[in-house]
C-alpha cells in the first residue's frame, strides 16, 4: 500500500439514512417489548393452543381479569393478538402463526442458553418418581399396536382446536370423575400443553394413585406438529371405552 492511502468504510451514514434505520429498529422492538413479561408470554402460550376470552384466559393464568385485559392490550397493540367481541365477551386469538414461531422460538432459545430453565424443571419434577417423559416414537409404536390409551388432559376447547389423533380429551378436572372409562389393562399416557404445562403432571399423578400405569408425553400439540406427527381437529372420540373396542 502506498503511503498516505487511506482505506474507507464505506460513506458516512446521513441524517435520513439514521432516521431510517431508527425508525425499523424501533417497530422491532414493539414485538420485544410486548413479549418482555413472563404473564404476556404464558398468555401467548395460552392462545397458541385455542381462542378464549378474557375471563377463561385470567382463571388460568391465575391473575385478575383487569390484569389479564391489561396483558392483553399490549400484545395487541404489537399486533401479536386479536380481539373479537361477542355480545358481553371478548375472544382473543393469535394474529398469525408466526407469533406462535416466535414464542417456540424464545423457549428453545432459553432452553439452550439459560441452565436456570433445566434447574427448575428439575426441581419441579425431582420429588416425583418416574416422571420423565415418555418417547413419542415409543407411543406411536404402542399406540398403533394397541397398547395404550392416549389422553389430552387440556380444556375440551383446545382439544377441539386441534389434538395428537387418536387422544381421548379428558381434562384434568373431569379425569377422577371419568376413570371407569379407561381400561385398567392399558398404559396410559397424558400429555397437555407441552412440557411446562403441569396438567399432565397432575393427571399421572392422580392415575397412579388410583391404580393405572400412566406416563406424561413432555409434547405438546405444538411440538407433536412441528416433527410431522398426526394431528387431528374437532370433536373426537370422547369415551376412553371406544379405545378398546
Amino acid at each position: 500500500m502506498e503511503s498516505g492511502t487511506h482505506v474507507t468504510q464505506g460513506a458516512a451514514m446521513t441524517s435520513d439514512d439514521r432516521r431510517f434505520k431508527s425508525a425499523i429498529y424501533e417497530q422491532f422492538a414493539r414485538v420485544g417489548k410486548a413479549v418482555s413479561n413472563p404473564v404476556r408470554l404464558e398468555l401467548l402460550d395460552l392462545l397458541c393452543q385455542a381462542p378464549r376470552t378474557v375471563e377463561v384466559l385470567a382463571k388460568t393464568a391465575s391473575i385478575s381479569v383487569a390484569n389479564a385485559s391489561q396483558h392483553l392490550q399490549v400484545l395487541r397493540s404489537a399486533r401479536l393478538v386479536s380481539a373479537e367481541k361477542s355480545g358481553l365477551y371478548v375472544t382473543y386469538r393469535i394474529a398469525d402463526r408466526a407469533v406462535c414461531d416466535l414464542y417456540a422460538a424464545i423457549r428453545s432459545l432459553a432452553e439452550q442458553q439459560l441452565a436456570e430453565v433445566e434447574r427448575i424443571s428439575r426441581d419441579y419434577l425431582g420429588d416425583r418418581e418416574s416422571m420423565e417423559p415418555v418417547d413419542r416414537q415409543g407411543l406411536l409404536a404402542r399406540a398403533r399396536d394397541g397398547l395404550v390409551t392416549v389422553l389430552d388432559v387440556r380444556p375440551s376447547e383446545e382439544y377441539r382446536a386441534g389434538h395428537i389423533a387418536g387422544a381421548l380429551s379428558v381434562p384434568l378436572e373431569q379425569l377422577e370423575h371419568r376413570l371407569a372409562e379407561l381400561p385398567r389393562e392399558r398404559e396410559v399416557v397424558a400429555y397437555c400443553r407441552g412440557p411446562y404445562c403441569v396438567l399432565a403432571v397432575r393427571a399421572v399423578e392422580l392415575l397412579r394413585a388410583k391404580g393405572f400405569t400412566a406416563l406424561r408425553l413432555e409434547d405438546g400439540v405444538r411440538e407433536w406438529s412441528a416433527r410431522g406427527l398426526p394431528l387431528s381437529a374437532g370433536d373426537e372420540a370422547t369415551d376412553a371405552q371406544r379405545g378398546s373396542s
